[in-house]
């Protein structure tokens, strides 16, 4: 067992796991406020979009699934490619730019299952804007990585990239506030509409006021797979959230027919789900293929590639209300195209296009990495995210299968050391038990030092049937409860 231990909190009126400390904190007082699970994962998610800009913001998605009432639904918080697309899209710059589903997906949260005002939920955001913040040592490095594509972008006189202390984003300040007054207005039409436009097509973009303004926020049925006691639900297209049900499912196959559930064999259906990435678009119709997994020997399969990114919102109240959230502008500062009106930056979501199903066309979704996930059972619910990119799907499925078919305690499966399969590689955190194992039986182990970004960072929360959140050791993730 890892000497890393996730944090474990739990109250009677409910508990948030997030990406950040103030996040957390936000999450907790909307519920001492009288807000739901709903409110709640707003509130955390606006105050990473203050203080995590290179991970998330306004300018960025949101992918969600909500437990309420026994029901599991999805939130499908993504843009389209515009639709004036004549190329493929680069991997930077206006061209790279969706739709940001982020506003009004938060509108719809809130419309259909949230308790309190938009507006008194962006509260917490608005304050730390407007009152400024300190940056994280992570958002300072990440600057200094990306200045240069920043100031490609526009980016050369925002204040972050000369941050005094503290950082104040009025802009962003005055933005969140009209959202909290005039809902999806104050973003997808207007002055506001108008400055994403003009950032976009400065940099050699064709995002266009249509694009905006005809944006929508669909909540398709989540697709769930038999697992433990119960199912797992996860995101349906244009999710990747369907690879994880792919190998939970196949897992519990090859379980049920006597195969050893190791290390080996996660890592060989990770090889074998992946290759149908590019075909997420089929949701349903991928649980029907058959899948190769060598149980004995490494197939050395590349997989996954290499990128991380976004953050995780995990919140449940005391009537059983839970979210499983992620939002993510995609790589450092996304696009880094900068809209200066509103003191944001916007995604590059459409480099997420590749081949086949997944290429790029106008009006189109890409494949998004984002795959929250929710467990439920007659002993209670679980939201569960991660970030990292093609490394969300590993991380919850070693998670997951620690807990329901291993037997470890949720806290002792989210601590445990992990592995990661990336480009034929298989990166290790440095003293997992099993490292020389999984080398002996072909895999091309390459140790990293524990806790580096590429390992994920996991939120959780759920009832059981009492409100309890669960935070990864890495990263900045934070629990708190309410009593």
């Amino acid at each position: 067992m890892s000497e890393h231990h996730a944090t474990l909190s739990a109250g009677a009126g409910g508990a948030a796991s997030t990406a950040h400390p103030l996040a957390t904190q936000a999450a907790v007082r909307l519920l001492e406020q009288g807000g739901n699970a709903v409110d709640a994962a707003i509130a955390a998610q606006a105050v990473i979009g203050v203080v995590l800009p290179q991970a998330a913001g306004l300018g960025g998605d949101l992918l969600a699934l909500v437990h309420d009432r026994g029901r599991v639904a999805a939130v499908n918080g993504t843009g389209r490619s515009p639709l004036g697309l004549t190329s493929v899209p680069e991997t930077t710059g206006g061209s790279s730019v969706t739709v940001p589903g982020l506003v009004d997906g938060w509108v719809t949260l809130s419309a259909r299952w949230g308790r309190l005002p938009l507006g008194t939920v962006l509260e917490p955001a608005v304050e730390l804007a407007r009152g400024g913040i300190v940056p994280e040592p992570s958002l300072v490095a990440a600057v200094e990585q990306q200045r240069t594509r920043l100031e490609q972008g526009g980016a050369t006189d925002w204040s972050l990239l000369s941050v005094g202390r503290p950082w104040v984003q009025p802009e962003l300040a005055g933005l969140l506030e009209r959202i909290g007054a005039h809902g999806r207005d104050a973003f997808y039409t207007g002055p506001g509409a108008e400055a994403v436009v003009d950032a976009v097509r400065r940099c050699g973009g064709s995002l266009d006021l249509r694009d905006l303004a005809e944006h929508g926020t669909p909540c398709p049925a989540p697709v769930a797979v038999p697992w433990g006691s119960g199912q797992v639900h996860v995101q349906p297209p244009m999710s990747q959230g369907v690879l994880l049900a792919m190998a939970l499912q196949e897992v519990r196959r090859l379980h049920a027919g006597g195969a050893t559930v190791d290390d080996h064999l996660l890592i060989e259906v990770t090889g074998a789900i992946f290759e149908h990435r590019s075909s997420c678009r089929r949701g349903l119709d991928l649980l029907a293929l058959e899948l190769t997994v060598d149980l004995e020997r490494a197939s050395g399969r590349a997989g996954p590639r290499a990128y991380l990114h976004t953050a995780g919102v995990a919140t449940v109240d005391a009537d059983g209300q839970v979210v499983s959230s992620l939002v993510s502008v995609f790589d450092d500062f996304g696009s880094g195209v900068f809209v200066p009106e509103l003191g944001l930056v916007l995604n590059n979501r459409a480099a997420g296009f590749t081949d086949g199903d997944n290429a790029a066309a106008p009006g189109k979704r890409p494949v998004h990495t984002l795959a929250p996930a929710m467990l439920t059972s007659p002993e209670g619910v679980l939201g569960i995210a991660t970030p990292g990119a093609d490394g969300q799907i590993q991380t919850l499925l070693q998670v997951l299968a620690a807990r329901d078919i291993t037997g470890a305690a949720l806290p002792d499966a989210v601590g445990a050391l992990r592995w990661r399969s990336q480009d034929g590689d298989l990166l290790v955190e440095e003293g997992h038990p099993r490292a020389d194992a999984l080398a002996d039986r072909g895999h091309r182990v390459v140790p990293v030092t524990p806790g580096a970004d590429v390992f994920g960072a996991v939120v959780a929360a759920g009832a059981d049937p009492h409100p309890y959140a669960v935070a990864d050791w890495r990263r900045e993730t934070d629990t708190e409860g309410v009593a």
